[in-house]
């Protein structure tokens, strides 16, 4: 039995998770084995996401105390959350897990993005966009491809030329 100072600690440190958070994923785990559960919390932690259980009336409270506002008590079923420090992390995690093991009953139910409250296909289609990481990178190579191709034409113009060298070479040998 949870006491009163518990539940308190509780609520004050998922406000300030929920605070620190980027996006929050509501995922009802109604079902899922504990062996799935933890291991869709240790990749959650790769991508520095973190998963936690919550009653929904502290979690109400911790939704409230943060400026989100969603509702822990609208949510169907047995309810856990995801925090993340970026964008889309969590729902990508949390889907692809729900993807990859078709038979657990685990689903995505709503999340927020900010104070933005999100409904269950708004976080899908959130899952589907890349990551900060991705975007990065198409970046860099959306930045690199005018110079790469700019090498490309310089160390064309130098074999054109040296192969050119090379005709006039033969030519005169032989």
């Amino acid at each position: 039995m949870q006491t009163r100072q518990d539940k308190e600690q509780i609520v004050a440190n998922a406000t300030a998770a929920a605070k620190s958070a980027k996006a929050i994923v509501f995922a009802e785990y109604q079902g899922v084995t504990v062996k799935e559960l933890d291991a869709m919390k240790h990749k959650l932690r790769e991508t520095g996401s973190k998963f936690q259980v919550l009653k929904k009336t502290l979690l109400d409270i911790a939704l409230k105390n943060a400026g989100i506002g969603a509702s822990g008590r609208s949510l169907s079923g047995q309810i856990g959350v995801a925090y993340s420090s970026d964008e889309v992390a969590a729902a990508k995690v949390i889907a692809a897990h729900i993807k990859e093991n078709k038979g657990t009953k685990m689903a995505i139910v709503g999340g927020a993005l900010g104070a933005q409250v999100l409904d269950a296909a708004s976080v899908k289609a959130l899952a589907l966009l890349p990551s900060q990481d991705e975007l990065r990178g198409q970046l860099v190579g959306v930045l690199a491809g005018p110079a790469r191709g700019f090498v490309t034409v310089l160390s064309g113009a130098t074999r054109g030329l040296v192969t050119a060298l090379g005709a006039i070479r033969d030519q005169k040998g032989a």
